[in-house]
């Protein structure tokens, strides 16, 4: 078995959809960047790879590149997911947590939760997403930011010789 870990942080902005684990939440403000900025899903993706030995977002995809303006996270988890694959390995689970200040994020969870799943062809059980506050401290705290943190397993799968 084999551990990543992935953290992500992006800057709240006004004119961006706020979107975490692909669900568009209701709020004055969305995260900025390249992609949809779902920092959920971009940390997720960093555990995935570090996982697997293979970097992290802005290595695979690339940062401010045009195949990357505007994507969707998800389709970025998808093609992680692709390389799992080719790399002959399997997720044994997903835990993450995303800090925020604001909005409230229970009610999302599920949601989240099972966009990921469906992402990376594993079970809903097999993923754990969480949400906290930074008790107003910081950035995030001020609401002016969210992070998220993530942690994936995976185990590579030995295929025997014919020969």
């Amino acid at each position: 078995m084999r551990v990543g870990i992935g953290v992500d942080i992006h800057k709240l902005v006004e004119d961006r959809k706020l979107i975490l684990g692909g669900v568009q939440i209701p709020y004055e403000k969305g995260l900025d960047g390249d992609s949809d900025a779902d920092a959920l899903t971009h940390a997720i993706i960093d555990a995935l790879l570090g996982g697997i030995g293979k970097g992290d977002i802005g290595a695979t995809f690339g940062v401010g590149t045009p195949q990357v303006m505007g994507i969707s996270s998800l389709t970025l988890l998808e093609k992680v997911y692709q390389i799992i694959e080719e790399q002959h390995f399997i997720i044994n689970n997903i835990d993450a947590t995303i800090i925020a200040q604001e909005p409230k994020l229970a009610p999302y969870l599920d949601q989240m939760k099972k966009n990921i799943a469906r992402a990376v062809n594993i079970e809903e059980e097999e993923v754990n997403i969480k949400a906290t506050t930074a008790k107003g401290l910081g950035i995030i705290g001020e609401s002016e930011a969210i992070a998220s943190f993530a942690v994936a397993s995976v185990v590579k799968i030995r295929y025997e010789s014919k020969d």
